[in-house]
């Protein structure tokens, strides 16, 4: 249903009709020798009906965009329904005369109409488009007001799962444990730890980082997970140089990669390792976490952060213009997510 057909907002669009039909009326009256009673009882029903027929500019608005290399279907479609609406107008105002008016032929003045009634649906289908863009940036508006609640959403939640009492329990104890081995390691994984807690505060405040800043992130958390897997963790990544400088929402890559410790290398017994790869492809920075996994080991249980995090924050940054897919593919877990390139981070 259209927007104007509910509420007040029908009656103000009709009431803004009065001076085209008084506009009507006096063409009549000039051009066609007919009573202003004639003028009036003809043009307030033409004006009535051929209002409701502009509020069908709406439909092939939306149908085609309002964009620069579209100039030939935006000429072709909104000149055809023009033509098309400012002929029926003048049909319906040869059915009224005939059939409702006691008046002489009004043929002279139906150019008038008909040239009337195609500039006013052109300026219908201008205005559809106000409304359109209005719109637009309105969804935009509540969409970046949405990622900023769930990016501080995100940072607590984030530490919660990232520094969540597992992970907090495990690092802490395998501190604990090489502190009688390995004094040097223990040091090593307390630097790593305090550093990444560190980097982690104060993200909620930025819209979004540079990829090579997010990408350090998940280093940073892979870092510390590495002194606590040993060799049972290899680490490979295959990032192209262009993507450093990508905008991309902070901690959004660290979720990928600790699903990936999570749910893959800690059910291993034999060494396993999590491949990072990003690249541009087609104007969209795609993003990879690829990790090997146990298909026999029982799955953990799930919090129902991580990937569903994710996909809530890019639909929540960038519509449907971003998705993320995940599932095994030849024995290897892979998650991919692709969001559009065409930014780069401010400093």
């Amino acid at each position: 249903m259209h927007p104007l057909l509910r509420g007040r907002k029908l009656g103000l669009y009709l009431f803004a009709w009065a001076p085209i039909a008084y506009a009507l009326s006096f063409i009549l009256v000039s051009q066609s020798h007919v009573s202003w009673l004639s003028g009036v009882a003809l043009s307030v029903p033409l004006c009535l009906i051929y209002a409701f027929i502009c509020l069908s500019a709406r439909y092939p608005c939306q149908a085609v965009p309002l964009r620069g290399d579209r100039i030939s279907s935006l000429l072709i479609t909104h000149l055809g329904s023009s033509l098309v609406a400012a002929g029926l107008w003048v049909l319906l105002a040869k059915f009224l005369v005939v059939t409702t008016i006691a008046a002489p032929t009004i043929d002279a003045v139906l150019p008038s109409i008909f040239g009337m009634g195609l500039v006013l649906y052109l300026l219908a289908v201008a205005v559809h488009y106000v409304f359109i863009a209005v719109a637009a940036s309105q969804k935009a508006l509540a969409r970046e007001a949405e990622a900023r609640v769930l990016a501080g959403e995100a940072e607590l939640r984030a530490l919660k799962a990232q520094i969540n009492p597992h992970f907090l329990f495990n690092s802490l104890h395998s501190i604990s444990a090489l502190t009688s081995i390995d004094g040097a390691k223990a040091r090593e994984m307390c630097v790593l730890l305090s550093a990444f807690l560190r980097s982690t505060l104060g993200l909620s405040e930025k819209g979004s980082i540079p990829f090579e800043e997010e990408l350090g992130l998940a280093r940073g958390y892979l870092a510390i997970e590495k002194v606590r897997f040993g060799d049972r963790l290899g680490v490979e990544e295959e990032i192209d140089a262009a993507c450093a400088s990508i905008a991309v929402p902070p901690l959004l890559l660290q979720p990928m990669v600790e699903n990936a410790v999570i749910h893959g290398i800690a059910n291993l017994i034999e060494p396993g390792f999590i491949r990072i790869s990003a690249q541009l492809a087609e104007g969209a920075l795609v993003i990879a976490v690829e990790n090997s996994f146990d298909a026999d080991s029982p799955p953990r249980a799930r919090t129902g952060f991580g990937l569903a995090s994710v996909r809530k924050r890019l639909y929540a940054r960038y519509g449907g213009d971003a998705r993320l897919t995940a599932g095994p593919r030849e024995g290897i877990f892979r998650v991919e997510l692709r969001l559009p390139a065409g930014e780069n981070a401010k400093p």
